[in-house]
């Protein structure tokens, strides 16, 4: 029997089926939350799904936006997701409360808190005092929100004065604009060029933050279940090093990540998203991170980060550092450098 090329084309393949479907079986399927909504900041993780750095970790990533960072915690607790992404400090509350007591982050990818208030140079608010008697508008799961009485304390600020209004996260900029707020509580890499999108000047915003006025924190960390990260060590260690890939290469080429971004969402405003997504990485790339690399966190750093939520809430209970952050399971330091 003569077999033509298409006919060995065709016989190569039905050979090769069996191995390529024994490859597609031996993934890990991981459920991941990112901490809101498809955005810059969240472009690198987008692009290291599209470039196959999960897969090259043996992971079959699914990818979620995310509804706040006081949201994602209790999503990743509570089982419905292996790994969340979010600000670390509602994380930390919620061990306290001892509503999530396996809840343990195994990376810090901000070292640098982008916590603020915003409002507009119209409101005449340009200290934190002036924000007494005033409305803020935030969504609940937002951790700007939910960390406002840190900020309060260290402010000076008498937090019972403050008139909330609960919106979602898609009306909360909007409502500032139409003057229904006085100012809004998030990260400032979200707020400020949401403004923008809205055709509000960057030199209108008045940005108030958390970290200037002394409120110890760290930001975006990379969330599961202890349990889950002591019986699938190579799994958290996998999610890391695709997450620092993601990272690097969303560096190295933005434009990349904006067009992983633009595929989520085609009325992505591409300029906003990639502008945002450089004005985060400030919060990443920090002398500490650039000198030391990813996760590169003293336990006194993160054991201040603790001790700024057990005062701002007035929480007994104790939480060592190491309780909540295991960077045991960080990758060698070769794959946590990050690139100038």
């Amino acid at each position: 029997m003569t077999l033509t090329r298409r006919g060995l084309a065709a016989a190569g393949l039905l050979l090769a089926t069996p191995a390529v479907l024994r490859a597609q079986g031996s993934l890990t399927p991981v459920k991941f939350c990112l901490d809101w909504a498809f955005q810059g900041p969240q472009a690198p993780f987008l692009l290291a799904l599209e470039r196959g750095f999960f897969r090259e970790e043996g992971l079959n990533v699914t990818m979620d936006r995310g509804f706040g960072s006081g949201d994602t915690p209790v999503k990743v607790a509570s089982g419905a997701y292996d790994f969340g992404i979010a600000d670390l400090s509602p994380a930390i509350r919620l061990r306290l409360s001892g509503q999530a007591p396996e809840l343990v982050a195994t990376m810090v990818i901000q070292q640098g808190s982008p916590l603020a208030v915003m409002t507009l140079k119209k409101s005449g608010i340009t200290t934190p005092k002036q924000l007494e008697g005033r409305k803020l508008a935030g969504p609940e799961g937002d951790s700007a929100r939910q960390l406002f009485p840190a900020y309060a304390k260290a402010a000076g600020i008498d937090a019972s004065t403050i008139n909330w209004l609960t919106v979602t996260p898609q009306l909360r900029e909007p409502m500032l604009v139409r003057g229904e707020a006085d100012a809004i509580t998030g990260f400032e890499v979200s707020g400020v060029f949401s403004l923008r999108s809205l055709g509000i000047q960057q030199s209108d915003v008045v940005s108030l933050r958390y970290s200037d006025a002394g409120v110890a924190l760290l930001s975006t960390a990379l969330l599961c279940k202890r349990s889950h990260a002591e019986a699938n060590p190579k799994v958290v260690t996998g999610m890391i090093r695709a997450i620092a890939r993601g990272h690097d290469a969303a560096w190295k080429d933005p434009d990349a990540a904006i067009a992983a971004l633009v595929k989520r969402d085609a009325t992505t405003p591409r300029e906003v998203e990639k502008a945002r997504m450089m004005a985060n990485f400030g919060f990443i790339r920090t002398p500490q991170a650039l000198s030391g690399g990813y996760g590169n966190l003293p336990e006194a750093q993160v054991q201040a980060a603790i001790e700024t939520i057990r005062g701002a809430f007035a929480i007994t209970t104790e939480l060592k550092a190491g309780e909540m952050y295991l960077p045991q399971f960080l990758p060698p330091a070769s794959d946590l450098q990050i690139p100038a």
